[in-house]
């Protein structure tokens, strides 16, 4: 029967305990932690296998050398010895109440160690007599091995870059490491016991809740790109993983997430597409460009070699005026406060294309207040936009028959640069439609809002193409 002392835990009683635990020592023997019986001095009267092969020896029976434990040699884990009378058989017996989980490594007789975690528990008879005690020794080398690998991979989860969390099976975080704090920018206690809707975006909030049922049915989910929400309102692109959580039986009890940030990833392969798009459309330009050079060389000219000399002179101008849309180098960065003027800017863009008159005149006016523009990419850009407006002509506008002209208007209004390229006796044009708007157009576009920070305007006239470009002043001296 079971008997409690005053602010005690229950403890054992029996007619006789002891002896009915020493008569099933056969029994005893079945079970894998060790056992072992003291009589109300301390003295050992049995012991289990188990025991014996923990101790690592197999103690005298009822010799009073061998009081309160088996062990060789008993030690505490800040290597303390722990003497008969501070064992916690010793402690139960002489404070008549239960002792538990104590740490503590036993040393065989051959050197060897092992960590133990012991209980002990005083056994009473009915009439509340001290009858003895029963003894448990609990390897837990694997334990603390367990306990080691699991505080290595917590260590690895916490230091991981990747947003890594944990979630249970109604979408709850129960996990969440420093990586998903800088993604996120939410700290683990603001996150952990509240759901992961918290992260999805409104219009995406039917994906989570797919994604979950689908892991918590079994089901195999590859990595995924997505959007999550940050703290502060702001979206940012995310690679997941998503796997199940099991339990020891094998059950999923919830979903673990990885989440890396691909927003830089992601803006690199934009630029990659852009950039091979701008040199898919520059190469066509350049062969449409030869082409035309090359045709209206030939109006002019009296003699092949004449003709061979001035394709050759406005091929070379083509090539200056290209190179002027290239950024600079690494190897060859910017001069420091290297600048250009925007008439002599204009001047090298167009001359592959200008063709003078009988009487000497140009097909391209350059007119209004000349202005520096730095090196670099404000010249870049510049260059940009003007040998894309110069080709379009070439192609479609007034540089594509003969007697076509273009006037540029240069000028400045409220902190801006404003400049008006006018095309004129060129063939009739029309606005394209959102279909027909090519890359040359969509990069102009950016180029303009993003490096700028400008805008353009056109108006297509019976006469011509006008376009009106507008770019902060500032932008050009940076």
């Amino acid at each position: 029967m079971l008997t409690q002392f005053p602010n005690e835990p229950a403890t054992l009683t029996a007619a006789s305990p002891i002896r009915a635990l020493q008569a099933a020592g056969g029994v005893l023997d079945l079970i894998p932690v060790g056992i072992y019986l003291c009589d109300p001095d301390g003295n050992l009267i049995h012991h289990n296998a188990a025991a014996a092969e923990l101790w690592g020896r197999r103690p005298a029976l009822g010799d009073p050398a061998e009081r309160y434990c088996g062990a060789y040699r008993l030690h505490a884990p800040d290597g303390t010895l722990l003497t008969q009378e501070r064992s916690p058989t010793a402690v139960a017996l002489r404070e008549r109440r239960p002792v538990r989980d104590v740490e503590a490594i036993a040393t065989h007789p051959d050197g060897s160690r092992v960590s133990l975690l012991l209980y002990s528990t005083p056994v009473f008879d009915e009439h509340d007599g001290l009858a003895g005690a029963i003894g448990v020794l609990v390897d837990v080398a694997d334990r603390q091995a367990a306990e080691q690998v699991t505080r290595r991979l917590a260590a690895i989860v916490d230091s991981s870059d990747d947003a890594i969390l944990a979630l249970d099976r109604d979408g709850t975080v129960v996990s969440w490491n420093h990586g998903a704090t800088q993604l996120y920018q939410y700290t683990e206690d603001e996150v952990v016991g509240r759901p992961i809707s918290m992260l999805i975006p409104p219009d995406r909030g039917d994906e989570e809740t797919d994604i979950l049922n689908r892991v918590l049915r079994g089901e195999r989910v590859e990595r995924y790109q997505t959007v999550r929400l940050r703290r502060d309102g702001s979206t940012v692109d995310v690679s997941l993983t998503i796997s199940p959580v099991l339990d020891r039986g094998g059950r999923i009890v919830g979903v673990s997430k990885i989440a890396r940030d691909i927003t830089e990833r992601k803006r690199a392969n934009e630029r990659r597409d852009l950039l091979l798009a701008e040199m898919n459309h520059r190469v066509k330009n350049l062969l449409v460009m030869a082409s035309g050079i090359i045709s209206l060389s030939a109006r002019s000219a009296t003699s092949v070699k004449g003709l061979a000399a001035d394709v050759a002179s406005r091929l070379s101008a083509l090539a200056r005026a290209h190179e002027l849309t290239l950024p600079a180098r690494p190897a060859e960065p910017a001069s420091l406060g290297a600048t250009v003027s925007l008439h002599a800017l204009i001047d090298t863009i167009v001359t592959p294309f200008d063709e003078r008159a009988p009487d000497g005149t140009r097909r391209v006016a350059v007119t209004g207040p000349d202005i520096e523009i730095a090196a670099g990419s404000p010249l870049t850009g510049m260059a940009l936009l003007l040998h894309e407006f110069a080709t379009n002509a070439a192609k479609h506008g007034a540089f594509a028959v003969p007697g076509g002209t273009v006037d540029v208007q240069c000028g400045e209004a409220g902190g801006r640069l404003v400049v008006v390229w006018t095309e004129r006796g060129g063939p009739a044009v029309r606005p394209p439609g959102e279909e027909e708007a090519g890359f040359g157009s969509r990069l102009v576009d950016l180029t303009v809002r993003r490096q700028l920070a400008g805008e353009i305007t056109r108006r297509w006239h019976p006469d011509g193409l006008v376009l009106r470009l507008e770019v902060e002043r500032d932008r050009l001296n940076a």
